[in-house]
C-alpha cells in the first residue's frame, strides 16, 4: 500500500493521509445538506438526491484515489447543481430527467476526451504564470464562499458587500479563524482538522450547533431518480434541441475549466507539480470523467474535483490513499447522517479562509513586473471571486493572455492551444453568457 501510493516519495504516512482524508471531508460534508435542497426545487426526491450525493462523492473520490492518486475528492459541484435547477428545470423548462441525461451525456464525452489525451493537453499547454494564477484565484474564491457562508460578509444594498452583524455563528466563525491560525502558527500541521473540531465543541456548548437527536439512520432509497437519466433515450428526439445542445456545452464547459483549475491548485498546494506539468493528469482526469457517468445515472448533478480538497493537503494529505478516505467518510456518512448536524458553514468557514491564506502564496511565482501576463493573471485571480465561478476567471484571464502577448511581440511564445481556447471562450461570452 505505502509503495503503491509512494508515501516514502513524497514524504508522508497513514496518519497525516487519515487526517487529511476526514479533513477533506469535513470541509466538503456541507453538499450533503446542500445539494439536496437545491435539486429538491427540481422536484426531485430529497432523500434519493442525498443518497445519490453521498454515493456518488464516495466513488469519485475512490476512483481518483486509485487511479490517479492525487489527494483530490470528489463530490457534486456547486455553482453546477444551481444550473441544473434553476438555469435548466425552472429557467428552460427541461424535465429533471431529460437534464441528467445532459450532465451524462457530457460525462461520456468527458470520458472520450480523457482517454485520447485530449485534456491532458489542454492543461499542460496552459503557461505556468496563469496557473499559478488559477491556484490564487481559486483561493480567493473559497476563502470568499467561507466569508460569506458565515455570515462575516453579507450583502449590502449601498456597496454591494459589507461586514456582517458580529453574533452568534458569525462570532463561532471568527473564534474558528482565531483557533485554527494560532494551531498553524504554531506548527501543528493538523491545525485545521484540529480547529474544526474545537469549533464545533465550542459551537455545542454554547447552542450555536444542534446537538444530533440520533448518531445512526437509515439510508434513504436511491429508487426514485435512479437511472432516470436513461429515460430521454426513449424518445431520443427530444435530445435533438438547441436547449438540451446548451445545457450539454455548458456542462461540458463549466466542469472542465473546474476541474483543470482545481487539479492544478490542489497539485501546487501539494508540491506535485513538476515542471509546469502536472504527472498523471490523464489519469486524474478519467477518474473525474467516470464520476460524472456514475453520478448522473445514481441521479445527480455533475460531480467534480473539490477545491476543499486544499484543506486536505494543508492537513498533510499528499497521495490518493487521503481521497480514498474521503470516500469512505462519505460511505459511512449515509449512515451517521445526523451528526453532521454539528458540520455547520461556521465550523467549516475557518478551513476554506486559511486554505485561501495558503493557496495565494502562489502570487509571489508570477512575473509582476512583466504587463503583457500580469494582465490575464490579474483578470484570472480577481473575477473568480467577483463572478462567484471558477471557470469565468480563468476565460477572462485566457481571452486576455494572446492579446497582451501579440501585443507585446511574443505572439510566437503562445502555445496553439491557447489561441484556440482563446476563441473558444469569446465564443463562451457570446452565446453562452
Amino acid at each position: 500500500m505505502k509503495k503503491y501510493f509512494q508515501f516514502e516519495e513524497l514524504g508522508t504516512n497513514y496518519r497525516r493521509e487519515i487526517i487529511g482524508g476526514i479533513t477533506t471531508f469535513l470541509a466538503m460534508a456541507y453538499i450533503l445538506a446542500v445539494n439536496p435542497n437545491i435539486l429538491g426545487m427540481a422536484n426531485m426526491d430529497k432523500g434519493a438526491v442525498f443518497t445519490a450525493t453521498a454515493l456518488a462523492a464516495a466513488i469519485g473520490s475512490i476512483l481518483m484515489g486509485l487511479i490517479a492518486r492525487f489527494p483530490i475528492a470528489l463530490a457534486p459541484g456547486m455553482g453546477l447543481n444551481a444550473f441544473f435547477t434553476f438555469g435548466v428545470v425552472l429557467g428552460m423548462k427541461i424535465p429533471w430527467e431529460t437534464a441528467l441525461t445532459g450532465v451524462f451525456i457530457s460525462g461520456v464525452v468527458f470520458v472520450l476526451l480523457s482517454v485520447s489525451g485530449i485534456r491532458e493537453k489542454i492543461i499542460n499547454a496552459i503557461p505556468a504564470e496563469l496557473k499559478h494564477a488559477v491556484g490564487a484565484g481559486i483561493g480567493l474564491f473559497i476563502a470568499f464562499v467561507g466569508f460569506q457562508g458565515s455570515g462575516i460578509i453579507v450583502d449590502n444594498p449601498d456597496t454591494l458587500l459589507g461586514l456582517g452583524e458580529l453574533t452568534g455563528n458569525t462570532l463561532l466563525a471568527i473564534f474558528g479563524i482565531v483557533i485554527t491560525v494560532i494551531l498553524l502558527t504554531k506548527g501543528i500541521k493538523s491545525g485545521i482538522f484540529f480547529g474544526m473540531v474545537i469549533t464545533a465543541v465550542v459551537g455545542g456548548i454554547f447552542g450555536l450547533v444542534s446537538t444530533p437527536e440520533a448518531v445512526v439512520g437509515a439510508a434513504p432509497s436511491l429508487a426514485p431518480i435512479f437511472g432516470a437519466a436513461f429515460e430521454a433515450f426513449t424518445d431520443v428526439s427530444s435530445l435533438f434541441t438547441v436547449d438540451i445542445l446548451v445545457v450539454i456545452l455548458t456542462f461540458l464547459f463549466v466542469s472542465f475549466f473546474d476541474t483543470a483549475g482545481t487539479l492544478v491548485a490542489v497539485a501546487q498546494q501539494a508540491g506535485l507539480m513538476k515542471n509546469n506539468v502536472l504527472p498523471g493528469a490523464g489519469k486524474g482526469l478519467l477518474a473525474d470523467s467516470l464520476a460524472i457517468v456514475s453520478g448522473s445515472i445514481l441521479g445527480t448533478s455533475t460531480t467534480t474535483s473539490y477545491v476543499e480538497s486544499t484543506s486536505g493537503v494543508a492537513a498533510g494529505a499528499r497521495t490518493g490513499f487521503a481521497a480514498i478516505v474521503t470516500g469512505i467518510c462519505f460511505i459511512l456518512a449515509l449512515f451517521f447522517a445526523p451528526l453532521l448536524a454539528v458540520v455547520t458553514s461556521a465550523v467549516t468557514a475557518p478551513a476554506l479562509i486559511i486554505v485561501g491564506v495558503l493557496m495565494v502564496a502562489s502570487l509571489r511565482l508570477i512575473k509582476w513586473d512583466q504587463f503583457e501576463v500580469a494582465v490575464p493573471a490579474f483578470f484570472t485571480v480577481i473575477m473568480m471571486p467577483l463572478t462567484y465561478s471558477i471557470a469565468t476567471g480563468i476565460a477572462c484571464g485566457f481571452v486576455f493572455y494572446p492579446i497582451t502577448m501579440i501585443m507585446k511581440g511574443k505572439a510566437k511564445e503562445v502555445h496553439p492551444i491557447m489561441y484556440g481556447l482563446f476563441v473558444v471562450f469569446v465564443l463562451y461570452f457570446i452565446f453562452l453568457k
